[in-house]
């Protein structure tokens, strides 16, 4: 059983909150992953918080030396790490790992020492699961970064098994039976709009259909006795319900009938199989946990928080669950008995706070993985109940000393309707009211993404080479209660846009911020932000930095891929439809409009995504250039939605601090533009 919050898309996800846009958009590399850190507004919840109201995220060590500047190199010479899990003697623990360039998955042993790579695949292989008997495990891949992932197996012998039939296909894991004999995968071979799950022989391979997906669901878990599938129905991006089909009797029944709008969201069944834990925001600003007794159709409230419940699971046998809390920007989790209710106190660990958890199948282990502002993820094995954990890893690049990065701080600014809108503020070492720094204004992903603390490899370059970044959650974030969620519906190039055009106003109240000095960068939705920002409030803000952002909501919307057609009218609700609302996307998207951008623009691309195509990039800077404005384009050739080569975020990231020099730290000095 894990808890895994790694990302903003991840946090989504696990709440339920708008999971079509998020899965839609949101998945960009580059966004703050999230950290476990306290706050000042304690049980506040964010309406009742001001714009006066900061804290520091982490606390950082006093500094004796001015900060030393690095390069992206440097920067990126750190490793990332996840999904920690365990090998089935409990001695190794497998993860994720981009020491090679390449993500890939290695193992170390839990009692601490060198990590070898299982994987040397040329595409980005992440570890999904392990084998309970012997040292198989399961990893997904797809092709240059086009999410058509197939799920293998890694023999003993080293060689791989592809699961996943068919070049078009798309597979996922979705988890073990109880006596770990067979396991689960969602795949859209039959009919590439739709997921079917199979069961899958652990020894053989050998499978069977057990649920054939006619209705547009989302199949999100199977039951540990294999009698009932779980299944997700999005209605609107506000609205979502589960399903139980039964396996030995084919009966499908909604279980969350309900009025008005309410997102209900599949959590996991307990290894009981008596109940179906879930996720919901019914009745309630805030997403809170419920469960459903199988047997008798009855549902009663376990546990609730001020703020969403990101995630809750079980270990194995079902001693532990797991909580996970979205508090103002930073995540909280929590390890309980299931028996009692009593919360398990997890270790101090030396560098941030805990963001997974992965419980051994014994429960006597834990894996724990933990970071913070200025230190990325970091693995760790704890025994239960000991005063200490043991360090798997060392990610930091060892030639960049963290006194020299930034701790972030959750600033709040009132925007031009009296909306409160929470943002990240990093603020560099070196800006001072007599050395006034350049800004950015980051834009999240998603629509409803969240930007949060932790570190982020891109934002703290940027900062430790003199900018301020202000991660905005304009209206339409998650975490911050359904209503701010919901504010953004068919709004877009609007309200949420004009929450970044008060983002530059409250940076230009910073004392140590030069006003006349100020970009927006974004991926994804974000992207998106960036073009709508230059072409609908042109002389607002002196640079752009789009990665892979949307230009022409009607293609964007019309070229869904194939598997997203379970949450097309959702999608539609949130922005709008292609066909019914031509006019109102028209009017949202930059590329109608790109006569007007004066500013300079850098654009990244990957040739591969297929959310938002590289079409969407090519002609917004073939627009854009011919307005006489300066304009840089880079295309990554083998990635997506997304940056996972670390040669391609060197270049990519490496070109964003190139430009913003060049168009904004020396806008207006000699020789400068």
């Amino acid at each position: 059983m894990e808890v895994r919050v790694s990302t903003p898309t991840n946090a989504r996800n696990r709440a339920g909150r708008r999971v079509l846009t998020t899965c839609v958009l949101a998945a960009w590399t580059v966004v703050v992953a999230p950290a476990v850190t306290g706050s000042e507004s304690g049980t506040q919840t964010p309406a009742q918080a001001t714009a006066s109201q900061a804290r520091r995220a982490t606390s950082a060590a006093p500094r004796d030396h001015p900060a030393k500047q690095y390069t992206i190199e440097q920067f990126l010479a750190t490793e990332s790490v996840s999904g920690a899990i365990f090998s089935a003697d409990e001695k190794r623990l497998l993860y994720t790992s981009n020491r090679s360039g390449v993500p890939n998955v290695y193992g170390v042993p839990v009692s601490g020492g060198a990590s070898a790579a299982l994987t040397t695949s040329n595409e980005s292989t992440y570890v999904v699961a392990q084998f309970p008997r012997d040292d198989r495990f399961l990893y997904t891949r797809d092709r240059g970064g086009n999410e058509l992932n197939h799920v293998f197996v890694r023999l003993i012998d080293g060689r791989e098994v592809d699961l996943t039939p068919g070049d078009r296909s798309r597979a996922s894991f979705m988890g073990w039976n109880r006596d770990r004999t067979a396991f689960y995968l969602q795949i859209n071979e039959r009919d590439n709009r739709f997921f079917d799950v199979y069961r899958y022989d652990a020894d053989t391979y050998t499978r069977a259909v057990v649920f054939r997906n006619e209705g547009g669901y989302i199949p999100a878990a199977v039951s540990g006795d294999e009698r009932w599938v779980a299944l997700a129905k999005p209605n609107t991006t506000n609205d979502r319900d589960i399903y139980l089909w039964n396996v030995q009797s084919s009966a499908l029944t909604h279980i969350t009938p309900h009025g008005g709008r309410a997102v209900h969201t599949v959590a996991e069944f307990d290894p009981a199989s008596t109940w179906l834990y879930y996720l919901t925001d019914q009745d309630s600003e805030f997403v809170r946990v419920r469960r459903y007794e199988l047997t008798t159709g009855k549902h009663e409230d376990v546990e609730r928080a001020e703020w969403d419940v990101l995630f809750t699971g079980f270990s194995a046998k079902g001693t532990y669950r797991v909580t996970a809390i979205n508090r103002d920007g930073s995540t909280v989790v929590k390890m309980l008995e299931t028996a009692t209710g009593r919360e398990v106190p997890l270790p101090v660990l030396p560098a941030g706070e805990v963001t997974s958890v992965r419980i051994s199948p014994s429960e006597k282990h834990v894996a724990l993985q933990a970071s913070g502002d200025r230190a990325p993820a970091n693995l760790y094995v704890w025994q239960v109940g000991a005063k200490s954990a043991t360090r798997l890893t060392d990610t930091l690049s060892r030639e960049v000393d963290p006194d020299d990065l930034v701790d972030a701080e959750v600033v709040r600014f009132t925007s031009f309707d009296g909306l409160v809108v929470p943002n990240i503020l990093w603020k560099p070492h070196q800006a001072t009211a007599d050395a006034k720094a350049p800004a950015l204004v980051w834009v999240h992903g998603g629509p409803g993404g969240q930007t949060r603390v932790g570190y982020s490899p891109l934002i703290q370059f940027l900062v430790n080479h003199g900018y301020v970044v202000l991660g905005i959650n304009n209206r339409g974030s998650s975490g911050y209660g359904k209503t701010f969620l919901a504010s953004d519906d068919k709004k877009h190039g609007r309200e949420p846009l004009w929450d970044c055009v008060e983002a530059k106003r409250y940076l230009a109240s910073l004392p140590y911020v030069d006003a006349s000095r100020v970009g927006i960068i974004g991926g994804s939705y974000g992207g998106y932000m960036v073009l709508a920002a230059l072409a609908f409030r042109p002389a607002v803000f002196d640079v752009g930095v789009d990665i892979f952002g949307v230009s022409n909501w009607l293609r964007t919307l019309r070229s869904m891929p194939a598997w997203w057609e379970a949450q097309r009218q959702a999608l539609y609700d949130e922005v709008g439809d292609p066909e019914r609302d031509i006019e109102l996307l028209r009017a949202a998207s930059p590329l109608f409009h790109a006569d007007k951008i004066r500013r300079p623009l850098l654009v990244l691309q990957g040739a591969n995504d297929p959310r938002v195509l590289k079409a969407e990039s090519d002609e917004i800077v073939a627009a854009v250039k011919r307005n006489g404005v300066p304009v840089e384009y880079l295309v990554f050739p083998d990635e997506g939605h997304g940056f996972t080569k670390k040669k391609n975020q060197v270049a990519g990231y490496g070109a964003v601090l190139k430009f913003l020099d060049a168009h904004l730290r020396d806008k207006g000095s000699p020789g400068g533009p």
